[in-house]
């Protein structure tokens, strides 16, 4: 497993034929390669970002859908149902005759509730890209069950790191856009909310529909100030800049059945290294209550 996940991919040694490599890469890691030929790419949603690299939105779709134009005869594209009409837009025929590139849709998934670190309406698409993936690499029907099943999440990605008297803390730094965050807000139903931090949009859309999930917003970095305006309308807001100071007042706070959750639909840069060192703050923070 390599990319954006685990290691940089192009610093390892060949590597040896026979295994199954699984590389989760971003739109400038696509932009470096021009013979990438998955055997399956998955392609799981375009929502406007890294803007300020490319000319316009449909020039970063274009360059995540390279993964397909990429592919030669015979190969898997595995995207959702409703990316059909953008991918055709954009001017990648996965359809086309002399490429040959099969695809298929997302499942529709049914027991999301038996697995655990698997929550939320974006898991449920993570969920059937990868079976639709495990499928076509033969596994079985009960082996992608118990790997769905047993799956520990990954750090920062709705990762539930304590319950402490009935209180779930949950760890979602790596949601560094309102896109991102809102699928968070989905997945639980009474939240105490820390965002905030390096903005990347002057508003909070993608993530209005679950406002009526947090019980209070707690801001910091940068944001918190903004943040604070477009919140104080839909619910409580306190205005904390720092991160220590959000999960201190969001703890003493919570009651039993709430979720004190970091997604912050922010850029970590103005007051950390990265998304994993604010993950990691987060969390020292949580096991020191």
């Amino acid at each position: 497993m390599g990319g954006n996940i685990g290691l940089p991919i192009l610093a390892q040694d060949p590597l040896p034929e026979g295994g199954v490599y699984v590389l989760e890469l971003s739109s400038y890691q696509i932009d470096l390669t021009q013979s990438l030929d998955c055997e399956v790419a998955v392609l799981l949603n375009i929502t406007p970002d890294h803007l300020d690299r490319y000319d316009n939105f449909w020039a970063y779709a274009a360059s995540k859908a390279r993964l397909f134009e990429m592919q030669s005869e015979g190969r898997l594209a595995v995207f959702d149902q409703s990316l059909e009409s953008a991918i055709d837009e954009i001017g990648i025929s996965v359809r086309d005759t002399t490429c040959h590139v099969d695809r298929v849709y997302f499942a529709e998934v049914a027991s999301q509730s038996d697995w655990p670190a698997l929550q939320g309406p974006h898991n449920a698409q993570n969920a059937g890209a990868a079976i639709g993936v495990c499928e076509h690499l033969g596994l079985t029907g009960d082996q992608i069950e118990q790997g769905l099943r047993t799956y520990a999440g990954l750090p920062h990605r709705m990762e539930r790191i304590r319950d402490k008297d009935g209180v779930a803390f949950v760890n979602d730094s790596k949601a560094t856009n309102p896109t991102a965050t809102a699928p968070a807000l989905a997945a639980f139903a009474k939240i105490r909310w820390i965002c905030g931090g390096q903005t990347k949009t002057d508003n909070l859309d993608e993530c209005a529909p679950h406002f009526g999930h947090v019980r209070k917003a707690y801001t910091i970095g940068e944001a918190s100030e903004l943040f604070a305006k477009l919140l104080s309308p839909h619910m409580n807001v306190a205005e904390c800049v720092t991160l220590e100071r959000a999960v201190g007042e969001a703890a003493a706070e919570a009651e039993s059945g709430d979720t004190v959750l970091l997604s912050p639909a922010c850029a970590s840069f103005d007051q950390f290294r990265d998304f994993e060192e604010r993950g990691d703050r987060f969390r020292e923070l949580v096991g020191a209550l």
